[in-house]
């Protein structure tokens, strides 16, 4: 399962990681102040084509460099190609089709999120204040088995204890809800269960 969520407070519509954003849902971004907020450069999903239709800016980790293939997947320096860049967010980083904020793992950004480190640089977990929300990335999923920090995410030289360390500060944050790109949103408890477990 895939999920993206909106959250308005009624000035600013925040779109994270936006998959077949809902007519209603355009409707209310049309009259805010709408804002593209992506958890991981891969989950670009359906950001151009708001940026288009809103002109909304996106908040974005960088997409992937050569260094991280080799350090993230394991793939041997040699098989990558020379000057080799990542497709995710070309249309927007590289060919100028919006506007960019690039923001890493202990970045508060201006529309008040704070970012946290989730598997990689660029997988990150987003803390909501003013709502109260955890919004996880690849780092803290629901593929069937409950919340939690799964197996096969986890890349080349990355432990679960790892990515749990980099988590556990939001244990001390008031959250009222979890919101994961990948299942069903859940509650605080859940989040304890799979930071603990």
């Amino acid at each position: 399962m895939v999920s993206s969520y909106a959250l308005d407070d009624g000035e600013r519509l925040l779109l994270v990681d936006p998959l077949a954003v809902p007519e209603d849902i355009l409707d209310i971004a049309a009259t805010r102040e709408a804002v593209v907020v992506l958890t991981a450069p891969w989950h670009e999903r359906d950001a151009r084509s708001l940026v288009e239709r809103l002109g909304a800016p996106v908040f974005t980790p960088v997409p992937d460099t050569a260094d991280d293939l080799v350090r993230k997947y394991g793939v041997a320096p040699e098989r990558i190609p020379v000057n080799w860049r990542s497709p995710d967010l070309s249309w927007l980083l590289t060919k100028g089709g919006g506007e960019a904020y690039l923001y890493g793992a202990g970045d508060r950004l201006p529309i008040g999120i704070e970012a946290l480190r989730g598997r990689s640089h660029n997988d990150l977990v987003l803390w909501i204040d003013r709502v109260g929300a955890v919004v996880a990335g690849d780092a803290l999923v629901d593929f069937g088995r409950g919340f939690e920090v799964p197996p096969e995410v986890l890349q080349h030289g990355v432990t679960r204890e790892q990515v749990v360390e980099h988590l556990l500060p939001l244990l001390q944050l008031p959250v009222k809800i979890v919101l994961p790109t990948h299942g069903a949103p859940t509650d605080p408890a859940a989040l304890q269960r799979a930071l603990s477990e």
